[in-house]
Parts: structure tokens; C-alpha cells; sequence
């Protein structure tokens, strides 16, 4: 048995307390950092914006079922993102997504777009459909488009060997405990709604409503919450980024307030703390936007093939690894001559460039001010 109740087993449950003192100087880095990302953009016109929202609503989907395990493909998603978001990015080719893909990105959408309306049982089922359109979590069939009607425990750890890290409550609570939940979660409250999707957050993954999918759908009513914070469906951060790159931190934040008594003071600061490092990451990504823009300008009159416009465009938005003409040649599906002429012939054109690390076989990078992306 463990040490400490859950949060959920106290008699106040779940009224939560916190220091508002002790969270003055993140709530105003927070605020600081929106300021000067917003103004950042304003100063680099629409094009670049545009860029930036498309860049970083396609990380929020693609790292979100990451931190799960579940790897998109970047180029679908971002080619699916700025079609229904009406974004024209010069050199993209349409690439239609798979059911599961699709799913991920209406229910991101849906949360942000919509983020005025009210979250519902009905919009969280229909989310949670979106996410398993099979009915089943990799090999195992699942209850989908409501809530869990079983006991729920996260569990790490070979055969043998497991640890519990969270134990969530019974499966008969749940329904009370959505209902208490959205009713708070749709209420206008006297608090910082930064500070609210924080507790949101907790709150949700700590209900843990659904059989699988709770993580996703709990930072997609993060996002949701953040762009009620900001009145605003554009994002131009994005948190499970963030949340991806401090994995273990974030897992950790997580399982100490949920066994903590009642006061969420260090949960709120490690969450708006995160908020800000996602905020700071999204300059250097407007940075590369700018960036973007002055290459396809400088490249307007370049004649690209579809096999070329699909890696350029793959290079630009974070290619990870090496780009190398066997690589090339897998990818877009040619023969390793086509893909070696067609690496030159962007060579030659200024696109491309050999990269100046060593090793056993030549790898390519963009041809860009700075040393390129």
C-alpha cells in the first residue's frame, strides 16, 4: 500500500489550495513571455504567423501521442492542419492522413477552434471516438465514447516487477466526479486562468475517465484552457512540446501532487514554468518561420519536383537524423540514382548543401542564412 492518500480520498476533495504569493513571479513570466511572443509576431506580418500557428498546432498533435508512445507523421499532419485551418504554404503537398491521424487532429482542433464552448460529457465521448475510430487501444478492444467502467492504475515495470504509480478512483465515482468537473471546469471563476488549466489538468488526469487516451485528451483541455486564458484559438506555443521534452519531469510533477495533501502550490509552478519554456521555444520556431518565408521567396522561381518539394519541405520543419541520398531514396520511394540526382541538381541550384560533419556516408543540409536549418 502506499504511504499517502490520494488526493481524491481527502474529505474536502476536490476543493485544492494553493500559495497565490509564492506563484507571483512565474504567473508574471508567463504573462511576460505571451507579451513579447505576440509581439514578436506583430512585427513579422502574416505570412510568418501563419507559419508559426501551423508549426506549432502540428507539434501539439504530433508530441502529445508521443509522450503516449504514438508516432505521426509530421508532413501528414501539417498537410491535413493548414488545409482545414484555410493555411496556403507554398510547396506543400496534400498528404492525406489515416483514420487514428485524422481522429488526433479534429479532437486538437475541435479544443482550440471551439474553445468558447462548453466542454460536455457529449464533445469528451466524442473526442474519445476520435481517438480510437477501431473501438480498440492497439490489440485490446476498449469501451470508447464513454466513460470506464473498470479500475484504472498506472503501471510501469517488466512482468514481476511492476510499479503503481497512480491508482485511480472507482470506476462507479467517475460519472459524479465528470459531472462536479465540467460544472467547475465551465464555471467563470474569480482565478487566473493560467493557474485554472493547470488544476484542470490535475484534476482530469487525476479522474482518469476513460479507459485509454486520458493523457491526450487531458492536455487537449489544456490547450483548450490556455486559449480561453488568452481569448484567442491561434496558438503560436506549444505545450506538449514542451511537456515531450521534459517527459519524466512532467510524469513526476504529476504522481507527487496526486499523492499530495490537497496543496497544489508546486504542481501550478512546475506546469506554468513549463508554459513558459514552451512560450521561449516558440521564438527560435518563429525564427525558422522568417526564415522559411525568405527561402521559398529566394527559391520562387526554382523548378522543384514533387519528390524535392516533399523532403525540402521535410528538412524545413525538422527532418530528425541525417539527410543522405540512401535516406532520400527510401522516403520519397526512388532508386538511389534518382534520388542522388535529384540531391545534385538542388545542390546545384543553391537549395542544398554538403554538410560539414564527417562520416561514412554524405548528408545534405539546407542551403540557408546562418548555416541553414
Amino acid at each position: 500500500m502506499y504511504a499517502r492518500k490520494y488526493i481524491y480520498e481527502r474529505a474536502d476533495w476536490p476543493e485544492l489550495s494553493w500559495d497565490e504569493r509564492a506563484l507571483h513571479d512565474v504567473l508574471r513570466r508567463v504573462y511576460l513571455e505571451r507579451g513579447l511572443l505576440l509581439g514578436k509576431l506583430d512585427a513579422l506580418g502574416f505570412e510568418v504567423r501563419d507559419d508559426a500557428i501551423l508549426k506549432s498546432v502540428s507539434a501539439e498533435i504530433v508530441k502529445s501521442s508521443q509522450i503516449e508512445g504514438e508516432f505521426l507523421d509530421i508532413t501528414s499532419v501539417r498537410s491535413s492542419v493548414a488545409k482545414k485551418l484555410g493555411i496556403e504554404v507554398a510547396g506543400m503537398i496534400e498528404i492525406f492522413p489515416d483514420h487514428y491521424t485524422e481522429g488526433v487532429i479534429e479532437m486538437s482542433l475541435d479544443a482550440t477552434q471551439n474553445y468558447a464552448e462548453a466542454v460536455t460529457d457529449e464533445r469528451l465521448f466524442g473526442w474519445h471516438t476520435a481517438l480510437f475510430p477501431m473501438g480498440r487501444s492497439g490489440i485490446q478492444r476498449i469501451r470508447v465514447g464513454a466513460y470506464r467502467t473498470e479500475s484504472m492504475e498506472i503501471v510501469s515495470g517488466a512482468l514481476g516487477k511492476e510499479r503503481v504509480h497512480y491508482a485511480a478512483p472507482d470506476a462507479r465515482r467517475v460519472p459524479l466526479e465528470m459531472k462536479r468537473y465540467l460544472k467547475w471546469l465551465n464555471a467563470e471563476r474569480d482565478m487566473d486562468p493560467y493557474v485554472k488549466a493547470a488544476i484542470a489538468h490535475l484534476r482530469f488526469e487525476s479522474i482518469h475517465p476513460f479507459d485509454d487516451g486520458n493523457g491526450r485528451i487531458g492536455r487537449a483541455l489544456s490547450d483548450l484552457l490556455l486559449a480561453r486564458a488568452e481569448n484567442n484559438p491561434d496558438r503560436y506555443y506549444s505545450l506538449s512540446a514542451q511537456l515531450m521534452a521534459e517527459r519524466k519531469e512532467y510524469y513526476d510533477a504529476l504522481e507527487w501532487a496526486q499523492r499530495m495533501s490537497g496543496d497544489v502550490t508546486e504542481w501550478i509552478g512546475w506546469f506554468l514554468g513549463c508554459v513558459c519554456r514552451a512560450m521561449e521555444s516558440s521564438t527560435a520556431h518563429i525564427n525558422e518561420a522568417a526564415a522559411k518565408a525568405r527561402l521559398f521567396e529566394r527559391w520562387r522561381k526554382i523548378p522543384f519536383n514533387e519528390r524535392q518539394l516533399d523532403m525540402v519541405n521535410r528538412m524545413i520543419d525538422g527532418f530528425e537524423g541525417k539527410v543522405t541520398s540512401s535516406k532520400w531514396a527510401k522516403i520519397t520511394k526512388c532508386s538511389h540514382d534518382t534520388a542522388l540526382r535529384d540531391i545534385n541538381d538542388l545542390v546545384d541550384k543553391g537549395v542544398l548543401r554538403k554538410s560539414d560533419g564527417g562520416g561514412r556516408s554524405t548528408s545534405y543540409v539546407m542551403e540557408a542564412e546562418g548555416g541553414g536549418f
